[in-house]
């Protein structure tokens, strides 16, 4: 799997381009800004893209929707309980200071379960409310594409509106802890990492069996 991390925007938010070496099909997952960047990335890797993903609708994430998708006309994709967060992030990236430009909302709405293919790879949906309502993973071929539900020795915030610190513990614990552990962790912002070393030292989760 060919799997590029561009860390982007004032936030830093990693955006990924994820591809079938075979095939050259791609996704995006969450372009949070510089979509020119981005699309020169597939360019570059000669891929084909066939879906953009938000793992969730906070500005930061998906502040290249519209770049991306006027160019590209591809699928928007995005679980159904984070539209309305994604309706109005142009309007909490204004009152940071940021420049904001509306999403098109999305063509499909992922749940809990869906399996989103790229040639021969395909990556399960899991559903992973705290962050945000529709807060989603992508795990598949061995890599998690966490969102802002897990990151390197810590989680998600949770003081946003929409947040719930149990409800994403929770599924932290059911759905994430129980994926193998060289299960390679791929977060909304900061570096990677695995299941496994999550289980060990996140103080969020060492509790976990």
């Amino acid at each position: 799997m060919l799997i590029r991390t561009l860390p982007v925007g004032p936030l830093q938010v990693n955006c990924y381009v994820v591809g079938c070496p075979r095939t050259k099909k791609a996704m995006i997952i969450d372009p949070g800004d510089e979509g020119e960047n981005i699309l020169a990335v597939l360019e570059h890797e000669g891929l084909d893209l066939q879906v953009v993903v938000n793992t969730h609708g906070h500005f930061d994430h998906v502040g290249a929707n519209h770049l991306i998708i006027e160019k590209t006309g591809v699928e928007l994709c995005m679980h159904r309980d984070d539209l309305p967060l994604l309706k109005v992030a142009a309007k909490y990236a204004e009152s940071y200071g940021l420049p904001a430009v509306e999403s098109p909302e999305p063509q499909r709405f992922l749940a809990n379960g869906d399996i989103v293919t790229l040639g021969d790879l395909s990556f399960e949906v899991i559903h992973t409310p705290g962050h945000s309502p529709g807060g989603i993973c992508l795990y598949g071929e061995g890599h998690l594409f966490s969102g802002d539900t897990l990151f390197a020795g810590s989680i998600g915030r949770t003081d946003l509106p929409g947040g719930n610190l149990d409800q994403l513990l929770s599924h932290i614990h059911s759905q994430l802890m129980v994926l193998p552990d060289d299960t390679i962790v791929h977060p909304g912002h900061g570096p990677e990492s695995t299941i496994g070393r999550e289980k060990s030292v996140n103080p969020f989760v060492t509790d976990v069996d």
